[in-house]
């Protein structure tokens, strides 16, 4: 029987078992021919004649072995908007232009919608149509450029760092040591080389250094191998690339120098190269650890069991089985996972870990308990009134989750420079050994090619962005601030003026009737029961102040939204709410706009004034947007008096008597004028107008409703967490800045150094290393922006 080559892993198969497309190309299974499919269409055919006679294993025995595409469904694979969703880890990314490389794969696999990975933890997630592509020939993809995709689990990829992190310290120990005896070694070289050396010794010293050496370079150099592999497979120079072509020429030279015996050696500085650099990239792991720590604590939690009590016994489960209406027992110093009601027994809370709430909240039977919250003493029962999937925890890990995937477009654009940077430097590089091959020496020639190659750093370039933007995602949460995603740091930072919602943003929403005066006999009954037809935080006051009163029976009841409710009584038309809402129905007032009115077969009854209070600490987050520069407006649908009022307290502008509509046009007109604005409201009803801004933010009065909506939550009713996320955004998108000058100020002063030959290959490894380190370190100082508030 004929043997054939499959097109996409070159393993020869039987004829009868061939798959053959449209083109004639035959294949050993499907799983060959959809990633052949995948990379003709995403314009990768060059892998093919890179790959020569290299053989792949064919596409359909590849994760089998760890993960069953099944078991990924079953477990990881979640719904999203009519597609679906994985969380995945990549292994084999080293630098920006592995992600470069990898989303560019991503993309170019048809029924894809979106992907994005995280540079600080490799973490990627991918959405995709599930008719047009399966989830297998996306890993597949992946797999044929020479990457390892699995699914997200916390508690696995913890125990997968710690393993990468103990191997780590074995390959750092391991490099030090053979540093610090090839140190020894050189000083007695240098010594030497001024007092003069038999040559013979000269030679054992030379034949010991290349034996220290050799472990450095291949053992603790062996991952920027792999990356540099990587790279020349898909001909996308990266980080690792520069590393191991400026050692290898290093080692390389030095070997023919010592068994010639022309010329210097440079053991040395091949194992301090490849020692700086590795140190710097361990550093780089422990603070990519420190940045991603808050939503790795939070991912954890999904990991966790309950106590749930059942016919008198109590019994532990995965939080992910517990079904509602099951009950749950917290004692103290346990975490609520799951949203539900208390049934049984009191206790305090520390709300602090989701919302930032920094005082205890008692809570009781009745009373609706959080997930997020801990349990600070005693006992409760209570029962789960929501899914794990479904409840207030898991929704904000889904959206910090997303946060840190999708990229500010700042970090794109330093992705852009850096996927090119390593191709310029290698040309560089090789231009300068041409021009100091002929102008002066080969040896002299082949050090300052090194030297360049070694000192320039597009790490720093790629970090520049998500090591700050981690960091704020993290200290923000801790606020109980909550960004939807990445880049609304970056548009938050640009924004120059606030409109404020003012009731239930500035005031703390809790109205109290402070006068109530009757114009005709009308009995108290029929006034509570217009008011209890409407949810609106001014009709709810009302109701509240006649609760003693009996309600009556209306019909037709219509709300009319932000104005009032009609509805009919014994025939009567009966109607209550704004003064406006009055006048539209023919009512006549005298000049009073403010309260609450009540009419009744076409005749004013009865009117309620009342009264708001301002929130504490809103004084103090307007001064703290009035210190950044910041102009602020209050806008509202409540009455000229009453906005005013809040507005001449806290000096701003307003607008009263404002729709929703002329909320919506009034944000518009300021965007058309060139502002870039931030509308902060209650969630409910601002949604057109936070629509029309380029940023919006909900109150956590409504936490659920926030995530929905809008593009920042805050995860508790304090308004000086708003103030906090305008001094985090700012300063976040400020340190990036900084980030991003430093590394090209570094690049384009170091470079031209180390082309004019005053940068040894040591000094540039180090050099290299501590740029990248002097980024993430600028970067974490974002965690201690609130420190000295804090006390």
């Amino acid at each position: 029987m004929p043997k054939f080559k499959c097109s996409h892993c070159r393993l020869s198969f039987d004829d009868d078992c061939a798959i053959v497309n449209q083109n004639g190309e035959k294949f050993c299974c499907t799983g060959c021919a959809n990633v052949y499919e995948i990379l003709h269409n995403g314009g990768f055919d060059e892998f093919y004649s890179r790959l020569g006679t290299n053989t792949l294993s064919p596409q359909n025995t590849q994760n089998s072995t760890t993960q069953s595409i099944q078991s990924l469904y079953d477990e990881y694979v979640k719904d999203e908007n009519g597609f679906k969703k994985i969380s995945l880890v990549i292994e084999g990314i080293h630098c920006s232009a592995c992600i470069w490389l990898n989303e560019k794969v991503f993309f170019s696999t048809k029924g894809v919608v979106e992907a994005s990975i995280n540079s600080t933890n490799n973490k990627a997630v991918v959405i995709w149509d599930e008719e047009q592509v399966g989830l297998a020939e996306i890993l597949n993809a992946i797999s044929a450029v020479g990457y390892r995709a699995y699914a997200y689990d916390a508690g696995q990829e913890e125990l997968r760092m710690s393993a990468k992190r103990r191997d780590f310290y074995i390959k750092l120990l391991v490099g030090v040591f053979c540093v610090m005896n090839i140190m020894w070694i050189a000083i007695a070289q240098y010594a030497g080389y001024f007092t003069g050396i038999d040559k013979n010794v000269r030679d054992i010293l030379n034949f010991a250094e290349f034996i220290l050496a050799t472990p450095v370079l291949f053992y603790t150099g062996s991952a920027f191998f792999s990356g540099a592999k990587i790279a020349l497979k898909t001909r996308t120079p990266n980080m690792d690339l520069l590393v191991v072509t400026g050692a290898t020429l290093a080692y390389s030279y030095s070997v023919y120098s010592m068994f010639s015996r022309v010329g210097e050696v440079y053991f040395d500085s091949v194992a301090m190269i490849i020692t700086f650099v590795f140190i710097g990239k361990f550093l780089e792991i422990l603070s990519k650890k420190r940045a991603n720590d808050t939503l790795d604590g939070l991912n954890l939690l999904s990991l966790s069991e309950v106590s749930v009590a059942k016919d008198g016994a109590v019994t532990s489960k995965n939080i992910k089985d517990v079904k509602v209406g099951e009950t749950i027992v917290l004692k103290a110093g346990d975490k609520a996972l799951i949203d539900g009601v208390v049934t049984s027994g009191e206790a305090s809370f520390d709300l602090s870990s989701l919302s930032g709430e920094s005082l205890p909240v008692f809570l009781g039977v009745n009373d609706e308990l959080k997930s997020g919250s801990i349990c600070l003493d005693g006992v409760v029962y209570y029962r789960a009134n929501a899914s794990f999937e479904n409840s207030l925890l898991n929704k904000i890990i889904s959206m910090l989750e997303n946060a840190t995937i999708k990229k500010p477009r700042i970090e794109q654009l330093a992705n852009e420079i850096s996927s090119k940077f390593s191709l310029v430097i290698l040309s560089i590089a090789l231009l300068t050994f041409g021009y100091y091959f002929y102008t002066a020496w080969f040896e002299k020639a082949i050090v300052i090619a090194i030297s360049v190659i070694v000192i320039a750093c597009p790490c720093a370039l790629a970090l520049a962005t998500p090591v700050a933007t981690l960091s704020a995602l993290g200290t923000g949460l801790r606020r109980g601030v909550l960004f939807k995603e990445a880049k609304f740091i970056e548009s938050l930072a640009k924004c120059d003026t606030v409109v404020f919602d003012k009731t239930g943003t500035l005031t703390k929403a809790n109205l109290t009737v402070s006068e109530f005066a009757k114009f005709k006999d009308i009995d108290d009954g029929l006034i509570l029961s217009i008011a209890l037809a409407s949810k609106h935080p001014v009709s709810v006051a009302v109701a509240t102040y006649l609760k003693e009163a009996k309600s009556v029976n209306i019909t037709n009841v219509k709300e009319i939204a932000a104005k009032g409710v009609m509805a009919d009584f014994e025939g009567r038309n009966l109607l209550g709410g704004s003064a406006r809402f009055m006048r539209e129905n023919s009512l006549t007032l005298q000049d009073d706009n403010a309260g609450y009115f009540v009419a009744y077969d076409g005749e004013l009854v009865a009117k309620f004034v009342l009264k708001d209070e301002l929130k504490s600490g809103v004084k103090e987050c307007v001064q703290s947007l009035k210190k950044l520069g910041i102009s602020a407006y209050v806008l509202s649908g409540d009455n000229e008096k009453n906005v005013k009022k809040v507005a001449d307290e806290l000096k701003l502008k307003y607008k009263a008597n404002a729709l929703p509509d002329e909320k919506a046009k009034f944000v518009a007109k300021l965007v058309e004028d060139g502002k870039r604005v931030v509308f902060v409201g209650d969630g409910i009803n601002d949604s057109l107008a936070m629509s029309k801004a380029q940023v919006g933010v909900c109150m956590g009065s409504g936490a659920d409703i926030s995530l929905e909506r809008s593009d920042i939550a805050l995860l508790n009713d304090d308004i000086t967490a708003f103030g906090d996320s305008m001094v985090l955004a700012k300063r976040t998108f400020r340190t990036i800045k900084q980030n991003l000058a430093f590394s090209l100020c570094y690049n384009a002063l170091t470079v031209p150094l180390a082309v004019m030959g005053y940068a040894i290959p040591l000094f540039a490894a180090l050099s290299m290393s501590l740029s990248s380190i002097v980024v993430i370190l600028n970067s974490l100082r974002i965690k201690s922006t609130f420190k000295a508030k804090n006390g």
